[in-house]
């Protein structure tokens, strides 16, 4: 696969430097249990104190779930593998935090929990022949991991892509996108995909 690939030496950034709510922000002390090595791999006191448990007296209101916003489904979508690359979509930028929206479906209704995920992609170029297959894939991921009252709208984002406007038709069609899923071949590709998601 590494002799297909289109775009060898795509911008990659710093996955440490990617937005997320799945590593602690913080700080280990070094040396706290003797050795560094230790004090890498095992959590302080301090570190500890910042983590609270649940008290008895809280009610059932108090434990209720909490909304889904746009880190969220961030976090669920920018460890997804690229096809091409063994680097992850985050870490390439074909997702990023400021191209993802949730927003109400039924904006005249106020009292509907149905929600609409917009996230935009950015092919690493404007060619990249698997641009649908990033998109099925961040669809994917979403429909799996989100309730039923949550839509996903995925699209490439204006300008980034020289077929933008066919790959966007392909993954808003409904019946397009159940096909695809039936390939075998391609769910294998987006199967593949999926296996380093957190």
């Amino acid at each position: 696969m590494a002799s297909e690939m289109q775009n060898s030496n795509p911008t990659i950034l710093n996955t440490a430097d990617l937005p997320t709510r799945y590593r602690p922000s913080i700080p280990r002390k070094a040396g706290a249990y003797g050795s560094e090595f230790f004090a890498s791999a095992l959590p302080t006191v301090d570190m500890l104190s910042n983590y609270s448990s649940p008290s008895e007296s809280e009610s059932d209101d108090d434990l209720m779930e909490e909304p889904i916003d746009e880190q969220e489904i961030y976090d669920l979508i920018s460890t997804i593998s690229d096809p091409e690359h063994p680097i992850s979509l985050g870490a390439l930028a074909v997702v990023s935090l400021p191209d993802i929206l949730i927003k109400p479906a039924l904006p005249d209704v106020l009292e509907s929990p149905l929600r609409t995920v917009n996230v935009l992609i950015t092919p690493t170029i404007t060619h990249c022949s698997l641009a649908t297959v990033i998109g099925l894939g961040v669809r994917v991921r979403l429909e799996q991991s989100l309730p039923p009252r949550f839509r996903v709208d995925v699209q490439i984002k204006e300008g980034t892509h020289s077929t933008a406007d066919e790959v966007n038709k392909q993954l808003a069609d409904k019946e397009r996108v159940a096909a695809a899923l039936e390939n075998g071949t391609l769910m294998g590709v987006i199967a593949k995909m999926l296996e380093t998601c957190q």
